[in-house]
């Protein structure tokens, strides 16, 4: 019994001596700047939200705008998550943006001119072939430019800047400045835009509940770990608390969801009063987000 709650929890008189806060971020193991940064995002939103009920009667917390968001981040998300792998190798990337740009352009042009021509429009195999050539693509520019960064000792910054506006002129030269419409509807769904962009309800909170049972695995996962190879492991309430906490985090989309193909779906249905990117006051859900350009399926039809 005791060796099931075993804590990494200091002890002694340290454990004695520190506050509640102190000993439950112990037993958590909660990072405390993923925390700041969290606060810090909080009261960038709760301000928002106030401020414009206060002065502009509109709101901002609401699950579609939340969603919004969600939808066109994504893409720098991703970006960023690969920029970690550069920066601690202390090297730097400027051409990322403008990579992001071609390859968008080149799957937007292949799926709206290019696949048509051969397999129709809207083919169930045209956003199948788009997705694995701009992955191709995309490898092949990253292969290349690190190449000559690795093999041929030329300073990342010299190569991605040159990278930066070749690669930002072909996205020009692909598409010739003109927009590239319409979109495969499949392709749409999965970047997102307008009322479409959605697995839905149901398949939102499947989606939910397989992540919040791969966060337990990982949790139970891990104690395991830690007591094969005599490591401390965390309390069992503080096992729990992170389970829960997780599943919440997870939950929050599928919410979201719900609420956004709910009754918010419909356009007579729609808060005038409620924040959509690029209307102050809408009453109609938008076809797709003038703030977005980078995702494929979205950055030239909008």
């Amino acid at each position: 019994m005791a060796d099931m709650t075993q804590s990494t929890t200091s002890s002694g008189p340290r454990s004695a001596d520190a506050g509640p806060i102190t000993r439950f971020l112990r037993a958590t193991e909660i990072d405390t700047r993923l925390l700041g940064m969290i606060g810090a995002l909080l009261i960038i939103w709760i301000g928002f939200d106030l401020y414009l009920r206060i002065f502009d009667g509109r709101e901002f917390l609401t699950a579609r705008n939340l969603w919004n968001l969600s939808v066109q981040t994504c893409e720098i998300a991703v970006l960023a998550t690969g920029m970690v792998l550069v920066i601690v190798t202390r090297n730097i990337d400027l051409s990322v943006g403008s990579v992001l740009g071609f390859v968008a352009m080149i799957m937007g042009v292949m799926q709206a001119k290019w696949l048509p021509q051969y397999l129709g429009f809207d083919s169930s195999w045209t956003w199948i072939i788009t997705l694995i050539c701009g992955l191709v693509i995309g490898t092949a520019i990253g292969a290349f430019q690190g190449g000559i960064i690795a093999f041929m000792n030329v300073p990342s910054f010299i190569v991605t800047l040159g990278g930066l506006l070749v690669w930002r002129g072909l996205a020009w030269y692909v598409t010739s400045g003109q927009t590239v419409a319409p979109m495969d509807s499949t392709f749409v769904i999965m970047g997102g835009s307008g009322a479409t962009g959605s697995i839905g309800a149901t398949w939102s909170w499947v989606v939910g509940v397989l992540a919040c049972v791969m966060i337990v695995a990982s949790i139970v996962g891990s104690r395991r770990q830690r007591k094969r190879f005599g490591f401390p492991r965390r309390p069992l309430w503080a096992e729990y608390f992170l389970g829960c906490l997780g599943s919440v985090w997870c939950s929050a989309p599928s919410i979201s969801s719900t609420a956004i193909t709910g009754p918010l779906a419909s356009p007579s249905a729609t808060p005038r009063n409620t924040i959509l990117p690029g209307r102050k006051r809408a009453s109609t859900f938008p076809t797709a987000s003038p703030f977005r350009f980078s995702s494929p399926c979205s950055s030239a039809s909008s």
